[in-house]
C-alpha cells in the first residue's frame, strides 16, 4: 500500500500508482457514513453484556436463550464474512453495504420487539448475519477511497470507531436501561438502531461509489462450493467455544478436529478451483504477503484477550459488586476514550512508525490488563470502580495503538480488487479470537467462581490472567514480524550502500 511502511522502515509513497488515482471529493464523508454502519455493527457485540438481566426479567428467557442471544450473534456474523466480502469485490461494495444496512435496522427492530424468547434468538441470529454482510464492505471501501497517508488517517478513524464502540456498548446500555426500566430497557438496546439506519441508509446511497461499468459487466465466479466449505467450518469451529458454558462434557471439543477436516478441505478445494483457471472465494496468496499473515494472526490472538476483559469485567461489577447496568457501563468510559484519543492519532504517524507502534500498544494493553487484575486484588470493593480508571485508560490507550495501525499495515499488500475479502479474512480472525478467548478465560472464571464459593474478584484475577496471555502471545506475533522485516530489509540496505558508493 503506498505510503504505508509494511516493516519497521518507512517507505516512500508509490508514486505511479497515486498519479493514476483520482481522489473522490466525497470521500470523508463516505467514510463518515461507513463508520456509522459499523459502529452500529460493533455496539451490538457489547451492548447486549448489560441487558442480559433485563431480557431475564421482561421474557423469562432460560439461561439457554441468553447465551444464544450473546453469543449466537457473533456465531452468524462470522458466517457471512469472507464470502460478502468477495461477493463486495465483484459485484459492488455500495449495494452489499446498503443491503446489509437495511437488514440490520429491520433484524434490530424485530429483536426489540420479540414477544419471546425463541423470536429473540432467530432475530438476532438474523442480525448477526446483516451484520456479516456490512462489515467487510468497510475496509474495503476505506482500500478503494484513500491512498498513501490518508488512508492511514481513514483506518486511524476506523480503528477509533472499533475501539470505542466496543467500549461504549455497555455504557449505552446500561443508560437505556435505566431510562425506560428493568422490565423493557432490553427492547431499546435494540430499537436504538432504527434512528440511526433511517438517517444512514439516504447519505449511504448518495455518497458511497457505485460499481464501476467494468466490474458489473465481468463475469466473476462465485465459487459456491468454496463458500459452503468456509462458512459450514467457521461455524463447527466456533460452536464450542460459543457454547463452552452452556454444553457440558468434553464432546463438543470433537467439533473443533472436524472444523480443521472442513477448512482443509475449503483450501484444498481452493487450490484445486483456482488451477483450473477460475476465480476462487479467497485468494491464497494473500497469505504470501507477509504483512497480511502476520497481521491477521496477531489480531486474532489479540481479539481473544482484548475482549474477554469487557466480559468478565461486566460480570464482576453487576454481579459481584452489585453494580447497575449504568455503573457498570461508566466504568469502561476511560478505555473508550484512550482507545478513540490514540487510534486517530496513530493512524496519521503509522507511516512512520510502522509495527514498531503496534508493538508499543500491546505491551501497554498487557500493562493495562495487569492493572486491573491488581486493582481487584488490593482496593476496597467500593473503590474499585474509581481505581480502575487508570488501568483502563492505560490499556485503552494501547488498544488504539493496535487496531488501527493494525488494519493498516495488514491491507498495505492487499490489492484494492481484494480489498473485501481480505477484510472479511482479518474479521474472522477477530471473531474466532473473540470466541475462544471468552470462552477460555470465562471457562476459568467460572471454574474459580465456584471454586472459591461466589468470590468474583478473584475469578476475575484468575480469568484476566488467561487473557494477559493471549495478549503476550499476540505481543510476540509483532515482535516476530517486526523481526523478519527488518532482516529483509539488510540486503536492499546493503544494495543501497553499494550503489551510493558507486
Amino acid at each position: 500500500m503506498e505510503g504505508v511502511p509494511t516493516s519497521s522502515t518507512p517507505v516512500s509513497p508509490d508514486r505511479s500508482q497515486a498519479e493514476n488515482f483520482v481522489p473522490d471529493p466525497n470521500r470523508w464523508k463516505a467514510l463518515a457514513v461507513c463508520l456509522l454502519g459499523g459502529a452500529m455493527v460493533l455496539l451490538d457485540v457489547s451492548i447486549v453484556n448489560v441487558a442480559l438481566r433485563s431480557i431475564s426479567l421482561g421474557l423469562h428467557a432460560s439461561g439457554d436463550a441468553l447465551q444464544w442471544v450473546l453469543s449466537g450473534y457473533s456465531l452468524t456474523f462470522g458466517l457471512l464474512l469472507v464470502p460478502a466480502g468477495r461477493l463486495g469485490d465483484v459485484r459492488g461494495r455500495r449495494r452489499l453495504f446498503l443491503v446489509g444496512l437495511v437488514l440490520f435496522t429491520a433484524t434490530s427492530v424485530l429483536c426489540g420487539a420479540a414477544p419471546n424468547s425463541t423470536w429473540l434468538v432467530v432475530a438476532r441470529l438474523s442480525q448477526g448475519l446483516a451484520a456479516g454482510l456490512l462489515t467487510p464492505q468497510i475496509s474495503a471501501l476505506i482500500q478503494q477511497l484513500f491512498r498513501g497517508r490518508e488512508r492511514g488517517k481513514a483506518f486511524g478513524l476506523f480503528g477509533a470507531m472499533v475501539g470505542i464502540s466496543t467500549a461504549l456498548g455497555p455504557l449505552i446500555g446500561g443508560l437505556l436501561i435505566q431510562l425506560f426500566g428493568e422490565a423493557d430497557g432490553w427492547r431499546y438496546v435494540f430499537f436504538v438502531n432504527l434512528p440511526i439506519g433511517l438517517i444512514t441508509v439516504p447519505f449511504a446511497m448518495r455518497l458511497l461509489p457505485q460499481a464501476s461499468d467494468e466490474q458489473r459487466s465481468r463475469h466473476h465466479d462465485l465459487d459456491p462450493i468454496g463458500v459452503l466449505l468456509l462458512g459450514v467450518g467457521v461455524v463447527v469451529l466456533l460452536l464450542p467455544f460459543v457454547q463452552e458454558q452452556q454444553w457440558h462434557g468434553n464432546a463438543k471439543w470433537l467439533l473443533v478436529p472436524l472444523a480443521a477436516l472442513l477448512l482443509a478441505a475449503f483450501l484444498a478445494w481452493e487450490r484445486r478451483y483456482r488451477s483450473s483457471g477460475r476465480e476462487s472465494l479467497v485468494d491464497l496468496t494473500l497469505f504470501s504477503r507477509r504483512s497480511f499473515s502476520f497481521g491477521t494472526a496477531m489480531i486474532t490472538v489479540y481479539f481473544a484477550g482484548f475482549t474477554a476483559l469487557f466480559f468478565v469485567l461486566t460480570l464482576l461489577l453487576q454481579f459481584g459488586l452489585g453494580f447497575s447496568a449504568l455503573l457498570a457501563g461508566l466504568t469502561t468510559l476511560p478505555f473508550a476514550a484512550g482507545s478513540g484519543l490514540a487510534a486517530g492519532v496513530s493512524g496519521r504517524v503509522v507511516h512512520r512508525f510502522g509495527r514498531r507502534l503496534v508493538l508499543l500498544g500491546l505491551a501497554m494493553v498487557t500493562l493495562g490488563y495487569f492493572g486491573v487484575i491488581v486493582v481487584v486484588r488490593e482496593v476496597p470493593d467500593h473503590l474499585i470502580g474509581w481505581v480502575l480508571i487508570a488501568p483502563l485508560l492505560v490499556g485503552g490507550i494501547g488498544s488504539g495503538m493496535v487496531i488501527a495501525p493494525n488494519q493498516t499495515l495488514t491491507l498495505s499488500e492487499v490489492p484494492v480488487a481484494q480489498g473485501g475479502t481480505a477484510g472479511g479474512l482479518i474479521q474472522v480472525g477477530q471473531r474466532i479470537g473473540s470466541a475462544v478467548g471468552i470462552a477460555a478465560v470465562g471457562s476459568v472464571f467460572y471454574a474459580q467462581l465456584a471454586s472459591s464459593h461466589g468470590n468474583y474478584n478473584r475469578a476475575l484475577q484468575h480469568g484476566l490472567l488467561i487473557a494477559v496471555l493471549f495478549l503476550v502471545v499476540s505481543l510476540a506475533l509483532a515482535g516476530a514480524e517486526l523481526l523478519v522485516g527488518d532482516r529483509s530489509t539488510e540486503p536492499d540496505r546493503a544494495g543501497d550502500g553499494a550503489r551510493a558508493v558507486a
